[in-house]
């Protein structure tokens, strides 16, 4: 599943089902999805997490730098707006660039993705910048698999995955993520969500799958 292809058809099922209008989609960096998401969702934005890519670069940072480094990178993605985050940015760059020029370019690189979430209200900006709340479901997964060391067949672990997604479906029916339930950021996704597809002709958001 795990390429261009798989991740395409995966969300061509989605836009089937109804999913046709997307704003923003929150990715770990993994080869391929975040081009097959914009090959079905080219109107919305794409989120790299940055928890993802704050762990990928902490194994590349000396030990006696990794405080250090890293509390520089953090102001980078808790700053106010996306202007100071670009100020801290540069910042931080001017001085690791020396030390770690590539792990300094990967960033630099990657910036547009990694501080798309920006555009979006501050209420909810915790939640969108990370993969977590997935990552959480994943290891549960796991977590009821691993003791498994008599599983039968695939269609047993595919049942076990199920009952687990199926648990959290239930226990987060009425949950509303950090920042969703707030007044202020519902109008301003709304007022997103109507710029972006109410303004576009029928014919121009309709996809070919």
């Amino acid at each position: 599943m795990e390429s261009a292809h798989g991740w395409k058809e995966l969300l061509q099922g989605l836009h089937r089902r109804e999913a046709t209008e997307v704003l923003l989609g929150v990715f770990d960096g993994l080869t391929g999805l975040e081009e097959a998401f914009h090959s079905v969702y080219p109107q919305a934005d794409v989120q790299r997490c940055v928890v993802h890519k704050i762990r990928n670069t902490f194994s590349k940072i000396r030990v006696k730098d990794k405080t250090e480094f890293l509390g520089d990178l953090k102001r980078v993605y808790s700053a106010s707006c996306r202007e100071e985050a670009d100020q801290q940015f540069a910042q931080f760059a001017a001085k690791w660039e020396k030390l770690y020029p590539k792990e300094v370019a990967s960033w630099r690189n990657d910036l547009p993705v990694l501080l798309n979430f920006y555009k979006y209200p501050e209420d909810i900006r915790q939640s969108i910048y990370t993969t977590n709340a997935i990552e959480r479901t994943v290891k549960e997964i796991r977590k009821r698999l691993y003791p498994m060391n008599s599983i039968p067949n695939v269609q047993a672990a595919e049942k076990i995955v199920y009952l687990v997604v199926h648990e959290y479906n239930e226990r987060w029916a009425n949950r509303i993520n950090r920042g969703f339930g707030m007044e202020k950021a519902k109008q301003e996704l709304n007022k997103m969500y109507r710029e972006r597809y109410e303004t576009t002709s029928p014919n121009e958001t309709e996809m070919e799958m």
